[in-house]
């Protein structure tokens, strides 16, 4: 375990705190799998979430990350994958039956592919590859020891901070999304209003630049 100085941590977690609460896609993404289909699904969503983000945090540690930006064709591969896979899940969920508030569970494969949504969804998205590059070498210093477990230290500390966040987002939307359920027409424009999430996000990677 690195010897972090305790003012460095400190620095390090105020900023976390406040990028994870900055309102992004990750957190768009379990609001609306929450909404979706309740506070379970904005769990799972949160946790796959968190997957994805430790996969970019090995490859900023490792500096796999650096292809990205180095690579103008791998990072529009990268880009319009992930809006495609955005539009696809919109067009699902447009798609699918309102959800009800009784009697509809959520099974143990819903939450299984919510979470690989999730995760895909964080994989796809080439900007959040490139912001670990960007902000975990402000917070390592080669003279406390080995840059790559420092980078993989403060990564998992920005994850968890970020999943506690997206989780609270998830359940949230998730309660709200049942009671919304109990009402027919609300159930169906609930189902649009998650769509339309998932759209603007596919849109907003596909207008996103590499800068």
């Amino acid at each position: 375990m690195p010897d972090f100085p305790i003012d460095t941590l400190l620095l390090f977690m105020a900023a976390a705190l406040a990028l994870n609460l900055t309102p992004g896609p990750d957190m768009l993404f379990c609001l609306g799998s929450g909404a979706h289909r309740g506070p379970k699904a904005g769990i799972a969503a949160s946790l796959g979430v968190a997957v994805g983000a430790m996969v970019h945090t090995a490859a900023a540690a490792f500096g796999l990350a650096g292809l990205l930006m180095a690579s103008p064709t791998l990072f529009e591969i990268v880009r319009w994958t992930g809006a495609a896979y955005l539009v696809w899940l919109a067009w699902n969920t447009f798609r699918a039956a309102p959800p009800a508030a009784e009697g509809t569970r959520v099974t143990q494969k819903d939450i299984r592919r919510i979470f690989l949504r999730g995760m895909v969804t964080n994989l796809l998205n080439p900007k959040v590859a490139i912001f670990f590059l960007a902000f975990l070498p402000q917070f390592i210093d080669p003279a406390r020891g080995s840059v790559i477990i420092q980078a993989l230290v403060l990564g998992t500390m920005l994850n968890i901070s970020g999943t506690i966040v997206n989780a609270l987002v998830g359940i949230g939307a998730g309660g709200l999304g049942r009671q919304l359920a109990r009402n027919p027409l609300a159930a169906k424009v609930l189902n649009w209003a998650s769509g339309t999430v998932f759209l603007g996000l596919a849109v907003r990677l596909g207008l996103m630049s590499r800068v």
